[in-house]
């Protein structure tokens, strides 16, 4: 890779209710594809900075950030993905902005095996980062 190229950079939060399971967004774009909440760094914004406000704009409610559990970069959008265990306040009252239409709480066991990998890595965190290419 040379030094003018680019490429894509993202953090995605793994946010669950008391049963464990995964909270998930359904887009208005895209299909309509569920997804953790998160998305695209801005120019000049670090990644705490980024899924702070990723989860600001789209959950309507501030999260915190215990830990980043993995990076893990995809083929298909030519983008590494940072994923972070947050959580939200316990009277968090979430309110989703014009990008997605619903949210649910999903079991790993339904979530795509990328999500899933991801998920289950951060959940499962042993204080080591992991990486995987998908």
């Amino acid at each position: 890779m040379a030094f003018q190229d680019t490429y894509r950079l993202s953090v995605h939060a793994v946010i669950t209710d008391e049963e464990q399971r995964v909270l998930q967004l359904k887009a208005t774009y895209d299909g309509g594809r569920w997804g953790l909440p998160g998305g695209a760094l801005e120019p000049g914004e670090t990644i705490h900075e980024a899924i702070m406000r990723e989860c600001l704009e789209e959950l309507g409610s501030r999260v915190s950030v215990s830990y980043m559990s993995g990076m893990y970069y995809h083929r298909a959008y030519n983008s590494h993905a940072c994923i972070f265990r947050c959580e939200l306040p316990a009277d968090a009252e979430l309110r989703l902005s014009s990008e997605h239409s619903e949210y649910g709480y999903f079991a790993l066991d339904e979530l795509s095996p990328v999500q899933r990998k991801r998920v289950d890595d951060c959940l499962n965190f042993d204080g080591q980062v992991k990486s995987a290419s998908f």
